[in-house]
């Protein structure tokens, strides 16, 4: 057995304190404002949550694992399932590092290599997205903006 787990990873500083980052996970008022565009509730341990991106008529059910206050999320989402943990690392009272790692990946060749990439960019994105929103009090539409109908119907 192997200890190589294939895990995406990305990471931000974010300037604020580790219950406001936590929180904004949590809380789909705040979640909203930088990822999906609708959730089914608060995210809660052993909770499976309805996600959805309007814009995109796409949903995914989001099952919460596990929740340390202000250091750990982990969930299980798509098909087929791969696993996420949001990680906070309080750096100081105002500076909190997210990790979001993504693993558990079963495909092989350019279907897992596509997942790759789509992991490692949609997560980058929700970073920058939290911290413009949170830093800042700015939704800066990244999540809507990735894939305008205009240019995806264009088969660009």
């Amino acid at each position: 057995m192997t200890n190589d787990i294939l895990t995406v990873e990305t990471q931000m500083l974010i300037r604020k304190p580790v219950s406001t980052v936590f929180l904004a996970f949590i809380d789909p008022k705040i979640t909203t404002n930088f990822w999906f565009t609708k959730s089914s509730g608060e995210l809660e341990e052993s909770k499976t949550l309805k996600w959805e991106w309007e814009m995109y008529g796409i949903s995914i059910n989001a099952h919460v694992k596990k929740i340390i206050p202000n250091k750990k999320i982990t969930i299980e989402w798509d098909e087929p399932m791969t696993t996420i943990d949001f990680e906070f690392i309080e750096i100081a009272e105002d500076k909190t590092y997210v990790v979001i790692k993504n693993y558990g990946f079963n495909l092989k060749g350019d279907e897992l290599i596509d997942k790759i990439k789509d992991s490692t960019g949609g997560f980058t994105t929700v970073l920058d997205g939290l911290k413009a929103y949170l830093e800042h009090g700015i939704n800066l539409n990244l999540i809507a903006d990735k894939y305008p109908k205009e240019v995806v119907n264009h088969g660009h």
